[in-house]
C-alpha cells in the first residue's frame, strides 16, 4: 500500500509504521472476541432460557444479569484498566486480558446453572475491560495523527464485522452443539490473538503515569451494580414504586453521584471530570451512550421477537441480523468522508435522527409484517450507527494527548459500555412491565403457584403453556400479541432516547470546518482540532 510522504514531525518509530496495518488487523482480531460474545449471545438468549437439558431455564431476569453481568465489570473497570495500560505498558495489559477472558470463557461454557452462567460471565467482563480500551490505545500510538481518522474507521467496521459474525455463528453452533458452545468458541481465537499480538504489536506506555484509585473502582462498580440491580427488579416485579426498587435504584444514585465528587477531589482520579468541560468532548460521549441504550434494548427485545413470535431459528436469527452489520462494515470506513464534507454535527445528528426512525419503525412490526421490512430495518439502523461511532470516535481519541490514549479510550469505552448496560436493563424493564400487564388476566387457565412465573417473560408463558398441554394452547395467541404490545411500547421509548441524542449532538459537536478543505486529511485535522477548543 503506497503512503503519502511521512510528516516531519513523525512520533512513530519507521519499524512500527511499517507493520501499522498488520498490528491493527491484530487489534481488530482482539476486539472480535469481545464484541463477538455479546453479539452470540444475543442469539443463544432464548436456547439459554429453555429447561435443561436444552439450556439452563434462565428467567428474563437472569437473562438480563447474564448480560449485564459481563458488562457492569466492564465498565466498572474501564477506568482502571485504561490507567493500567498506560502505567504498565499496553501490550502486558492487553495479553493477560485475553487470558482472563479465554478462561472465563471456557468456564461459562461449563456452566451448570444460570448463578454459575452470570459468575463467569462476569469474569469474561474482567478479561474484556482490559482487552477494549488497549486496542484503541494500541492503534493511537502505531498511527500517525493524519492517519488515525481512517484507521480508527476500519476499526469501527471490524466491530460491524464482528456483529455480523457472532449471530451467524452462534446459530450453527447451537444447531449443531449445546448452548455453552457459543463461549467456547472463543478460546481458539484468543489463543491465535495472544500469538500475533506477541509476535507484531509494540508495547507503549504513558512517561507520567497517573496513580491509581480503588476507592473510585470500588464507588463506581458498587453505583452501577446497585442502580441496574434496582431496573432490573422494577421490571420483574412489574412495579418500580416497590420499596425495595427505590431503595436499590436512590442508593445507586448516591453512590454514584459520590463517585463523581470523589473523583472531582481527588490528585490522582480513574477520571478526570474536568475532561468534561469541554461540550464537544461531553457531546461525544453522551451520544455513544445514548446510541448504545438505544440498540442493546432493541437487540435484546428483537431475538425474541424473531424466534418467539415469528418462528425462526438461532442460525435464521443471525442471518436476519446480517444487514445490520454489513451495513456498518460498509460505512463505518467511510463516515470520515461524510464528515469531511458535512461536519460532524451534520452527519451525526443525521445518524441518530435515522436510529430514532428505525426504532419507531419496530412499533409497527407485527407477527405477520413481511420480513423484509425488518431487514430494511436493520440496515438502516447499521447505516446511523456507523456514521455516528466513527466521528464521535475520532472526536473523543484525538481531544487528548497520544500518552493519554487509555484513558480516552476508556472513557469512550466505559460510556458505550454503561449506556448499553442501562439499556438492557431500562428497556427490558419497559418490555417485561408492560408485557406483564398485558398477559396478567390471561393466565386464569395457569395453576396459582405458576402465574408469577408465566407473565416474566413470552418465553415463561409459552414454557408453562407447552407443560399445560392442549389446554395450554389457548395461551400462544395472547403470549404473542401482549409481546407485540410491549415491544411497541419497548421501541418508542428507544426511539425517544435516540432524539435526544440528536438534539445533543446538534446542538454541542462542531459544524462543517469554516477553513477551505484542501485535502482530507487537512478536514480531519480541522474537525479534530475543532474538538479541542
Amino acid at each position: 500500500m503506497t503512503t503519502s510522504a511521512p510528516p516531519l514531525d513523525r512520533r512513530v518509530p519507521e519499524a512500527v509504521h511499517r507493520r501499522r496495518w498488520a498490528i491493527l488487523g491484530v487489534l481488530m482480531l482482539s476486539l472480535l472476541i469481545v464484541v463477538l460474545d455479546n453479539s452470540i449471545l444475543n442469539v443463544a438468549i432464548k436456547t439459554i432460557s429453555t429447561p435443561a437439558p436444552t439450556g439452563l431455564g434462565a428467567t428474563q431476569g437472569e437473562l438480563e444479569w447474564a448480560i449485564n453481568a459481563y458488562t457492569l465489570v466492564f465498565a466498572g473497570l474501564l477506568f482502571t484498566a485504561g490507567l493500567l495500560g498506560d502505567r504498565l505498558g499496553r501490550k502486558k495489559v492487553l495479553l493477560a486480558g485475553l487470558a482472563v477472558f479465554g478462561a472465563g470463557s471456557a468456564l461459562a461454557a461449563e456452566s451448570g446453572s444460570p448463578v454459575q452462567l452470570i459468575a463467569f460471565r462476569a469474569v469474561m467482563g474482567l478479561g474484556a475491560a482490559f482487552v477494549m480500551p488497549a486496542t484503541l490505545a494500541v492503534l493511537m500510538n502505531v498511527f500517525e495523527r493524519d492517519e488515525q481518522p481512517k484507521a480508527i474507521g476500519i476499526w469501527a467496521g471490524g466491530v460491524g464485522l464482528a456483529i455480523a459474525i457472532g449471530p451467524i455463528t452462534g446459530g450453527v453452533l447451537l444447531d449443531h452443539f449445546w448452548w455453552g458452545s457459543v463461549f467456547l468458541i472463543n478460546v481458539p481465537i484468543v489463543v491465535l490473538a495472544i500469538g500475533l499480538m506477541i509476535w507484531l504489536v509494540p508495547d507503549s506506555r504513558d512517561p507520567a503515569p497517573g496513580r491509581l484509585d480503588p476507592v473510585g473502582v470500588v464507588l463506581s462498580v458498587i453505583g452501577l451494580v446497585l442502580l441496574v440491580y434496582g431496573i432490573i427488579k422494577g421490571g420483574q416485579l412489574a412495579d418500580f414504586t416497590d420499596p425495595q426498587v427505590l431503595a436499590t435504584t436512590g442508593a445507586g444514585l448516591v453512590v454514584l453521584v459520590g463517585f463523581v465528587l470523589f473523583e472531582k477531589r481527588s490528585d490522582h482520579p480513574s477520571i478526570d471530570v474536568t475532561y468534561f468541560q469541554n461540550k464537544v468532548f461531553s457531546a461525544a460521549i453522551s451520544a455513544i451512550a445514548l446510541v448504545f441504550f438505544a440498540l442493546m434494548g432493541v437487540t435484546f427485545f428483537s431475538v425474541f421477537y424473531t424466534q418467539s413470535v415469528r418462528g425462526y431459528s438461532p442460525l435464521q436469527t443471525g442471518l436476519l441480523m446480517l444487514p445490520l452489520a454489513v451495513a456498518q462494515l460498509i460505512f463505518a470506513p467511510r463516515a470520515r468522508l461524510v464528515v469531511d464534507r458535512f461536519g460532524n454535527r451534520a452527519t451525526c445528528t443525521a445518524g441518530l435522527v435515522v436510529i430514532a426512525a428505525t426504532l419507531a419503525a419496530f412499533a409497527t412490526l407485527e407477527a405477520d409484517t413481511p420480513i423484509w421490512i425488518l431487514e430494511v430495518v436493520f440496515f438502516l439502523m447499521g447505516t446511523g450507527m456507523a456514521h455516528i461511532m466513527t466521528p464521535t470516535s475520532v472526536v473523543i481519541m484525538q481531544a487528548l494527548p497520544r500518552e493519554k490514549a487509555g484513558s480516552a479510550s476508556a472513557l469512550s469505552n466505559t460510556f458505550r459500555q454503561v449506556g448499553g448496560a442501562l439499556g438492557i436493563a431500562v428497556l427490558g424493564s419497559v418490555l417485561s412491565t408492560a408485557y406483564r400487564n398485558g398477559i396478567d388476566d390471561k393466565l386464569a387457565l395457569v395453576p396459582a403457584p405458576l402465574r408469577h412465573t408465566a407473565g416474566e417473560s413470552i418465553e415463561a408463558t409459552l414454557g408453562v403453556a407447552a407443560k399445560l398441554g392442549p389446554q395450554g394452547k389457548a395461551l400462544v395467541t395472547p403470549a404473542h400479541d401482549a409481546f407485540l404490545h410491549a415491544m411497541h411500547v419497548t421501541a418508542l421509548c428507544g426511539a425517544g432516547v435516540a432524539v435526544i441524542g440528536a438534539v445533543i449532538v446538534a446542538l454541542f459537536l462542531p459544524g462543517r470546518p469554516a477553513a477551505p478543505q484542501q485535502s482530507g486529511d487537512e478536514a480531519e485535522l480541522v474537525t479534530a482540532d475543532l474538538g479541542q477548543d
